[in-house]
């Protein structure tokens, strides 16, 4: 039997891209989407399993552009909500240090991540990962995250980060995950063949790494052909920058030649007009991450104003440690929600768009985060027929508005169904969670 093929029929309507979509015309008409070999196809061939998505939307696959995936092991920790950031940082490294961050911790809490992440629609994982003990191993932590995310078939862009790291020490890591994941394989810019796995870099921020650490890895990636990414102007980045520097995240980032097409900021909650202009003019992308911002306090970014100047701007999580959930879907909701809070409010569609595409762009995979033909065949299929919809004029619209703790019935990645009606396929949701509970009491219990 083909397994690598199949027709989506009776959809209520397929969301092609944020300009895009298919809808049924008349009383009993569907759209229709066939992907066949990891990709989406024009036409159907003939011996591709029919998927039926009756009362169904279909979407691309959600991108989500920062997580931090460790920190799933380090939900709603006292001390750690509604805190200045210089209260917050000391507080997450004091429990990750009680824990011990390791291969062992990288996997169980990447497990957690990525299995919540497909089983909430989430298809692409950016790993914004920072805490790299000084006597482990690099490849071996970043390889742990790689593993665990390929058992379960979601996709991962994982980024090699450093927050206070020394700058060669950094480097160096990056070399070693880079040789790791990569090494020996037909990777092209960062990106193995298969397209499931992307090599990134980048410091947590001018609030936490030094111009030679962004200089370094810069060159790392200069080498091999990756994608850059930093968090920049968060309430702490923008405090401490002037303190230090008497000059603000954008004019160093600028200097420290991290204003580019390649670099992706995440957070911006507080830049200027100016700041905006400038960071377009130089191709720069940008990640919102209003599930961390808003309620940690730290802000919203004028994503409207972001938007129109041209910045292409994809959606994020943020970790654990700040935004308890992997649930992109809801972040995008609340995205949609406080938009009019920092300018025009946006459309479901348009949340949506960066929720999929927008974050691809920004990992440079224009392959992903979009149905058009030729895209990768990363999809899912949302239930939109229970009462959570009842009454909804607009089906696409409704997967925002309406049910805030939607999950998809099925999920596709490069054409392999994932989860289906809404259970992981191939792995046992409970087991995934019971390691990682067991891993955590088996630490705590051992340091007290």
């Amino acid at each position: 039997m083909n397994t690598h093929g199949y027709r989506f029929v009776g959809a209520t309507a397929v969301m092609i891209d944020s300009h895009t979509e298919l809808v049924g015309s008349g009383p009993n008409a569907s759209a229709e989407l066939v992907v066949r070999d990891g990709i989406v196809q024009e036409h159907a061939r003939g011996d591709e399993i029919e998927v039926d998505a009756t009362g169904c939307v279909i979407t691309a696959g959600l991108v989500n552009a920062h997580h931090h995936l460790l920190q799933s092991a380090f939900r709603t920790l006292p001390g750690t909500r509604s805190v200045p950031m210089h209260v917050w940082l000391p507080t997450m490294a004091a429990a990750y240090a009680r824990v011990g961050v390791d291969a062992e911790l990288a996997d169980a809490a990447a497990s957690v991540a990525v299995a919540e992440g497909l089983l909430c629609g989430v298809t692409t994982v950016a790993d914004h990962h920072l805490t790299w003990p000084a006597d482990g191993d690099d490849a071996a932590l970043a390889g742990a995250t790689a593993a665990a995310a390929r058992r379960l078939g979601g996709r991962l862009a994982f980024v090699r980060g450093s927050a206070r790291d020394d700058p060669q020490r950094a480097a160096a890591g990056a070399e070693a995950v880079v040789a790791s994941l990569l090494g020996g394989s037909d990777a092209v810019a960062g990106v193995s063949a298969d397209g499931m796995l992307q090599v990134a870099v980048g410091p947590a921020g001018v609030h936490s790494d030094s111009r030679e650490t962004f200089e370094l890895l810069s060159e790392v990636a200069a080498r091999y052909g990756l994608r850059r990414r930093t968090q920049a102007n968060e309430q702490v980045d923008v405090a401490i920058a002037l303190e230090r520097y008497g000059r603000r995240p954008i004019d160093l980032l600028d200097e420290w030649g991290w204003l580019a097409s390649d670099v992706t900021l995440a957070h911006l909650c507080d830049v200027s007009p100016a700041e905006i202009a400038r960071a377009a003019a130089r191709g720069v992308t940008a990640t919102h991450a209003p599930g961390c911002d808003v309620p940690m306090g730290w802000g919203v970014a004028p994503v409207a104003e972001l938007a129109d100047a041209g910045v292409v701007v994809g959606l994020g999580t943020s970790g654990g440690g700040s935004n308890d959930a992997g649930h992109l879907l809801a972040d995008a909701r609340l995205a949609m929600q406080v938009s009019g809070l920092r300018g025009p409010a946006l459309s479901a569609r348009q949340v949506l768009g960066m929720a999929t595409e927008g974050s691809a762009r920004g990992l440079g995979r224009p392959e992903l985060g979009h149905l058009r033909v030729g895209a990768a065949a990363d999809l899912c299929v949302w239930d939109v027929s229970g009462v959570a919809d009842a009454g909804v004029d607009d089906a696409i619209a409704g997967l925002l508005w309406a049910a805030p703790g939607r999950r998809p019935r099925d999920v596709f990645v490069a054409g392999r169904r994932v989860v289906e009606d809404g259970a992981l396929v191939g792995a046992d949701e409970r087991a995934i969670a019971e390691d990682l509970r067991a891993l955590l009491a088996s630490r705590r219990a051992a340091t007290k």
